[in-house]
């Protein structure tokens, strides 16, 4: 099928349209409806009329938002009218909710005039906490924001308007740093005289660029001071007429820096591209041919031409959906009244600083594993990058605090973690440790110190202050590797074929002499295994923790670890721990990816592991040792293990946590279960942490957990080592990297 008969088959699915409404608290008991409705509702409602601010409190106004259209001017379809214009509505709802977790009522009314619009959206001030207006035709739309900012007190943002001013303003910040050209030089041409045109050139006109340096063009040519005082030019597009002399798009290009196209496909040709000044910036956003291809303004000269599109097809897309989600969110956070410009310009700038910064695996794959790095091809970042969630919306939140629209206050740190909570559980998880790392970095040797992850996560870990990363590799191709990236920074790198490994070899030897390992064959691991190098250098001191297995199949990289660091003291046994977060809980599984088989005595060790991993991320344990049977009601040597276990744990003084077993999966997660069928257990509650019986159950069971069950992996966390060791599995991506070196920091830090 093609793409429209695919949209369809789409939006038809049961249940028809993209959109619902979701319950966020219980309604399973007579006592839950009493309270959600009658008479429960009453107490509420009574705060509320008592003091309207309290609707935030007690209802969902403070993360609502309304999408209202009237359909005239929908991108692409013209004046299709309100109902027809729902989808779309219901598409910006869709993306409200993806990206920055805002919920959205869409409103489609069916008026033409100003004034029925504009009480009909004034009226309903009491739903939202803030109102979109969306594809409304020109000059009305114009009219129709100032006056609804001006009657109401929520924030009243015209996307069509002011998210391409926006998205495509921080596009022009990145690509006048690249060209080496200042914004308050540059001569800056428009085609198109419209909504979108003329919010971006007052845009642009925030960001420095002079007023008398933007040339705007309509149909009729330029917008010159002779139509202005013929009277042929709207109220909005007027004031950039002043002065200027009569004539056609090409003359407004020529010798122009930056052309700015918001108007139809095909009127710009490659002669007029030939005829801007060097290195010309063209912004080509007409949707869906936009005013010259891709290609033919690259082809049209010898220098560089940096080059957007309003097309996903071609690099530098100009996507609004880099913009209203985040500014929204930052708005209702602080409750501000309007998003003003200084709001708009904390936005663009946000996003042209993060545009700077590596690019995360995720995003990467996301966009077909083509190369995203800063540059000509590179000026904005995608909308898939969860990073712009918590660069965007504090900056909004922010400027709107500093020039006192904000009716909240917020520390801003703090409001960064409740963002990134809102992107998962992990983040939530990972922030505790990421904290305590930044608290007191570590030095972390880094093993495969010459892949591209390795050198990303160096660099994120060295700018973000968690660690203090060494590169365990060949210093050329690790130079080499860190230019290309684009990275800036200088990182500490060893590499163990040029380095001085006498010591080093003496000390492997002398740990692995009675193990067959002669002098010759110890310094030759050294200096060609960074997992036995970095092995002897974290047990020397000379690092504080090893990462290490990211080329490597799991028990080769873990091999030189346990040879040369060995276990903790009190430890006779490493475990794998991995952390599953869901969307409102956390689970740690042990063991999942080292010991094959293990004894009771062993699975009582692996549960102290799993209580102290739990621990490094602020939680309190409560561990359930599984099996398929519950509390003896299966006799055998399976079910035997986890049993004795269980009384050895319960015997053991140093045990300060809730444990108990054998017990079923779902007994130990279900709270009904446990509580009702077996109210004699331990645990006061469901487990967060879980024993398995074996390594195939522990394996099996958390990849289906993640896969099946959606939950975010983090791990494999080796617990039991005597210095801070982990191995890193094959296919991991930055991120996985950056969380286990805080984990090891962490660990580094307590011991």
């Amino acid at each position: 099928m093609g793409l429209d008969e695919d949209a369809l088959d789409y939006h038809e699915r049961e249940p028809p349209g993209k959109v619902a409404i979701a319950t966020t608290k219980p309604t399973n008991t007579q006592r839950d409806l009493s309270l959600a409705y009658s008479p429960g509702v009453a107490a509420p409602c009574r705060k509320i009329d008592a003091d309207e601010t309290d609707a935030y409190k007690y209802t969902a106004k403070g993360n609502l938002v309304g999408v209202v259209s009237n359909g005239s001017a929908v991108l692409g379809l013209g004046d299709i009218g309100a109902q027809a214009s729902k989808p779309v509505m219901e598409g910006k709802g869709v993306l409200f909710k993806r990206f920055a977790d805002i919920d959205v009522f869409d409103i489609e009314l069916a008026h033409d005039g100003v004034d029925a619009f504009v009480e009909s959206v004034a009226a309903m001030e009491p739903t939202f906490g803030g109102i979109n207006l969306e594809d409304i035709k020109a000059p009305e739309c114009f009219a129709i924001e100032e006056r609804l900012r001006d009657r109401m007190d929520i924030p009243v943002f015209h996307d069509d308007q002011h998210g391409t001013a926006i998205i495509s303003g921080a596009g022009l910040i990145n690509a006048l740093d690249i060209v080496g050209k200042d914004i308050e030089e540059i001569e800056v041409a428009f085609s198109g005289a419209g909504a979108a045109a003329v919010s971006c050139a007052k845009f642009y006109a925030s960001l420095g660029v002079p007023h008398e340096q933007i040339t705007m063009c309509d149909i009729d040519g330029v917008l010159s001071q002779e139509r202005a005082d013929a009277g042929d030019l709207s109220p909005h597009a007027e004031p950039f007429a002043q002065g200027v002399e009569p004539g056609e798009l090409a003359d407004a290009i020529e010798g122009a820096d930056v052309l700015v196209g918001l108007s139809v496909g095909g009127i710009v040709s490659q002669e007029m591209i030939r005829s801007m000044a060097d290195e010309p910036i063209v912004f080509s956003m007409a949707n869906p041919d936009p005013e010259i291809g891709y290609e033919e303004a690259k082809a049209a000269r010898d220098d560089q031409v940096i080059m957007a599109t309003g097309r996903s097809d071609y690099p530098n897309m100009v996507n609004n959906v880099l913009g209203f989600p985040f500014i929204f969110r930052g708005a209702l956070d602080v409750r501000a009244t309007e998003i003003n410009e200084g709001m708009k310009v904390a936005a663009a700038k946000a996003l042209a600083e993060l545009a700077r910064e590596d690019v995360p695996d995720q995003v990467v794959k996301a966009y077909g594993d083509q190369p995203l790095q800063f540059g000509p091809e590179y000026i904005l970042p995608k909308p898939l990058d969860p990073r712009v969630l918590f660069e965007v919306a504090p900056a909004v939140a922010d400027a709107a605090m500093e020039s006192g629209v904000a009716r909240e206050s917020l520390d801003l740190a703090a409001y960064r973690e409740r963002l990134e909570a809102r992107l998962g559980k992990s983040r939530e998880m990972m922030r505790v440790v990421l904290n305590k790392a930044k608290s007191d970095p570590k030095r972390v040797a880094l093993g495969e110190g010459d892949d591209e992850k390795m050198i990303r996560a160096a660099y994120q870990l060295q700018d973000q202050g968690i660690a203090e990363p060494v590169l365990l590799g060949d210093r050329d191709e690790i130079t080499d590797l860190t230019g290309d990236l684009g990275l800036d920074f200088d990182p500490e790198v060893v590499d163990p074929e040029e380095a001085d490994n006498e010591a080093y070899a003496d000390r492997l030897h002398d740990l692995r002499k009675r193990k067959g390992v002669t002098r010759r064959e110890a310094a030759d691991l050294v200096s060609r295994d960074s997992a036995y190098y970095g092995s002897v250098m974290v047990e020397q001191g000379d690092a504080d923790a090893l990462l290490t297995g990211l080329t490597h199949s799991h028990p080769s990289a873990l091999r030189p670890p346990l040879q040369v660091v060995g276990t903790a003291p009190d430890a006779e046994y490493v475990a794998g721990v991995y952390m599953l977060t869901f969307a409102n809980r956390v689970i740690f599984c042990a063991d999942a990816t080292v010991n094959l088989d293990p004894t009771a005595e062993q699975l009582a060790e692996i549960t102290h592991h799993v209580a102290e991993t739990a621990r490094s991320f602020d939680v309190d344990p409560r561990v359930a040792l599984l099996s398929y049977s519950d509390f003896g009601s299966v006799e055998n040597e399976g079910t035997a293990k986890p049993r004795e276990a269980v009384e050895l744990l319960h015997d053991d003084p140093s045990v300060d946590f809730p444990v108990d077993g054998e017990m079923q999966a779902d007994t130990a997660v279900v709270e009904d279960i446990l509580a009702d069928t077996y109210g004699f257990a331990e645990l006061e509650g469901p487990a967060n942490c879980l024993v398995f019986p074996n390594l195939e159950a522990g394996n099996i069971g958390y990849k289906l957990l993640q896969r099946l069950g959606g939950a975010d992996a983090i791990g494999p966390m080796l617990a039991g080592m005597d210095e801070p060791v982990h191995v890193i599995q094959r296919g991991d991506e930055v991120k996985d990297i950056v969380n286990l070196a805080a984990v090891a920091v962490v660990d580094a830090q307590e011991e």
